[in-house]
């Protein structure tokens, strides 16, 4: 990606990404996993969306958490009814024990990650556990509470992990799924402004490249939401570093394209793009640096029957023609 010219050389003396990890050019295996999930809707009383008889089989899994001999078989159930039933982010978060049982889970698994010794088993038994996290991550009334504990950091060591193999895909997958389900919520500013204070770009960045197709996915969702507010909008667009980082990661993802045709993840590029020459500064350098197969119709074929796509690529590229 190279720039003709450098609106953003303002900003080379402030922070920007250089705790991001090298990134790799191996993509990953696909693995089956988790994609951002859909909001709990909220209710009006506590446990009141669920008959009694059923109110006891969660109240029943739920103590079980707490005993290491029953966990396991817990985790797992309580992941196959986290859609089904409406309050168990309550329940969970309110349980005396149960969300240090559940991040119990989550650190016993660092020493596997390096060297990588994660086995499928392991693997499987801490993303029922991230899965948990999720359904508490949804929750309107236990979003903030999750936030003001920093639980997200937790997660960040399984998204700073390289293996390509099979079960380390599944764990950065459904951690990426907690994330997402932070970020999806309309009311996602105080979100937002956590993960400006975190290293979640970065993290993201990475996947972006080297990920799977579905990881890719909820990777640049995640920063496509972040870009949609106003203040994530202003943090990436405020130094040359930032920008460039987000920019060269998105062209690289335009250049993958051209050949993997995949139409799911184009849709976030381009919303992506387009997001960013909202920014003065950002339109002035895409100007020089747009990629492409973005402005020479490489895509209409695959855009084909997505008039909403095709609307938002032919804004940005309004938006770049502006004087």
């Amino acid at each position: 990606m190279q720039h003709t010219s450098n609106p953003y050389a303002y900003g080379r003396a402030h922070s920007n990404y250089s705790g991001t990890p090298p990134l790799a050019s191996v993509p990953l295996a696909s693995a089956p996993g988790l994609v951002h999930p859909v909001p709990h809707q909220p209710v009006g009383q506590f446990m009141t969306s669920a008959p009694v008889q059923e109110d006891g089989k969660i109240y029943g899994l739920v103590i079980e958490l707490m005993d290491p001999n029953t966990r396991e078989g817990a985790l797992l159930e309580l992941s196959k009814k986290r859609e089904q039933y409406d309050d168990l982010a309550l329940v969970l978060w309110h349980s005396f024990g149960i969300m240090p049982a559940l991040l119990q889970e989550i650190v016993s698994v660092y020493p596997l990650l390096s060297p990588p010794n994660l086995t499928a088993h392991v693997s499987n038994r801490v993303c029922n556990a991230l899965a948990l996290l999720q359904c508490v991550a949804s929750h309107s009334e236990t979003r903030q509470l999750f936030l003001n504990a920093h639980i997200p950091l937790f997660l960040y060591p399984f998204l700073n992990t390289t293996s390509k193999t099979r079960p380390f895909e599944y764990l950065r997958l459904t951690s990426l799924g907690v994330i997402g389900a932070l970020v999806k919520q309309n009311d996602n500013n105080t979100v937002i402004h956590f993960l400006l204070s975190t290293e979640i770009i970065p993290l993201c960045l990475r996947i972006m490249e080297t990920g799977s197709e579905l990881s890719k996915t909820v990777a640049i969702f995640i920063v496509q939401k972040i870009l949609l507010d106003e203040t994530g909008l202003t943090y990436i667009c405020h130094t040359y570093e930032r920008f460039y980082a987000v920019g060269t990661v998105l062209s690289n993802m335009v250049n993958q394209l051209v050949e993997t045709q995949a139409v799911r993840l184009l849709k976030h590029v381009v919303r992506c793009y387009l997001r960013l020459s909202d920014n003065l500064r950002a339109r002035e350098a895409l100007r020089a640096c747009l990629p492409e197969p973005l402005r020479d119709q490489t895509f209409n074929t695959l855009l084909k029957g997505d008039m909403v796509t095709k609307r938002c690529l032919t804004t940005l590229l309004n938006n770049l023609n502006e004087p």
